[in-house]
């Protein structure tokens, strides 16, 4: 039979609370006649407990969970077993960002059909009618809360449906893991890990040379002498490798600058004080990466008068007199810099690779 409950009349005796006789239920109606509260219609959806349409709707509610928890735990598989190392070409690495985002959105998606379908499907009907006060709360209505509270969770009825139970379990709490999962996972696996890490090592590394200096070399190959770059003037460069001006090392422009002499010594007094840069500047030549450190924009303006590096992406400005520090805009590191010398031919390059790292900021860093 279908559950129906009437509320009692505003103007009834109080009933004690503390009355052991008392069901869980008459508890929640005095609290609700204690706060002028008015339950108009409270009823099963349901005819009788564990009718043929309830299990139905528990089946259908549970597998939602267990889809969830599925989904959920695909979501932790592929994000720590699947490769997701960048390469050229077409390779299963392609594929690690799109299942994150399928495999969780399924996981979040089916977790919220089944709290609606819950909440549509299995809950009672009720209807209550309330008139708001502001007075305080007394021990008694204190103690209806908690008793409401219970008899709130009684009629969700996990407890007397132990299929729904174990499927909140297994279709939800994997939903906790993939909350923690991006949190420590840098501490399943080092990304940096290897002699030459990718976020660490440019296309001026000697390790793409054979071991030798890599020389700095125009977008066509070809090298670059001290004499090719006018006083005040400025050059992008290149890797002089094998595909050195391609996306392939798309990290490693960089800016070639001849400095005016009185520039160029205020520069290498602010070069030489810093550990990292001291002796990486070449007569009154200095070489910065070309790579925004705010968003990875090229940072290839160059005011010639004021000695700053513009980024046209999000005005972003660098002086070159000092260790190229950002002095307006968002970024908020400064530009590496990269050592440079002669070679035995007159050309220059790169006496090592940049000793911080190129581009935006990433999760190492504050």
């Amino acid at each position: 039979m279908t559950a129906v409950h009437h509320a009692g009349q505003s103007g009834a005796e109080p009933v004690d609370v503390n009355d052991p006789h008392l069901t869980r239920f008459d508890i929640v109606k005095e609290g609700l006649r204690r706060d002028d509260i008015e339950i108009v219609t409270y009823e099963s959806q349901f005819h009788g407990q564990n009718s043929k349409a309830e299990k139905r709707v528990v089946r259908n509610i549970s597998l939602l969970f267990l889809i969830s928890g599925a989904a959920t735990l695909a979501f932790l598989g592929f994000y720590i077993w699947w490769p997701w190392k960048w390469e050229l070409g077409h390779t299963l690495g392609d594929y690690y960002t799109p299942l994150l985002g399928v495999t969780l959105g399924i996981g979040l998606l089916a977790l919220g059909f089944a709290i609606l379908a819950w909440a549509k499907k299995l809950l009672p009907h009720e209807l209550s009618i309330q008139q708001r006060h502001g007075d305080p709360s007394s021990d008694d209505e204190r103690l209806i809360t908690g008793q409401t509270m219970i008899y709130v969770a009684d009629e969700l009825g996990v407890q007397r449906r132990p299929l729904l139970k174990g499927a909140i379990a297994l279709g939800a709490a994997p939903l906790g893991l993939a909350v923690a999962a991006p949190l420590v996972g840098g501490l399943i696996e080092n990304p940096h890990k290897g002699d030459h890490p990718m976020m660490y090592t440019t296309g001026f590394h000697p390790s793409h040379n054979g071991g030798k200096p890599v020389r700095l070399t125009r977008e066509d190959g070809s090298p670059i002498r001290p004499e090719d770059v006018s006083t005040g003037g400025q050059m992008t460069v290149f890797p002089g490798i094998p595909h050195g001006a391609t996306n392939e090392h798309a990290d490693s422009p960089t800016l070639l600058i001849h400095l005016r002499s009185d520039d160029a010594a205020i520069t290498r007094a602010a070069a030489d004080a810093d550990p990292r840069n001291k002796g990486s500047m070449w007569g009154d030549y200095v070489a910065y990466s070309k790579i925004c450190t705010h968003a990875g924009c090229p940072a290839s303006l160059y005011e010639q008068q004021t000695n700053r590096l513009l980024c046209p992406c999000h005005q972003s400005q660098f002086l070159i007199t000092d260790n190229a520090q950002p002095v307006f805009g968002p970024a908020t590191r400064r530009l590496p810099m990269l050592p440079l010398t002669v070679d035995e031919e007159g050309f220059f390059v790169a006496a090592s690779d940049f000793k911080d790292t190129v581009g935006p900021d990433f999760w190492e860093r504050p």
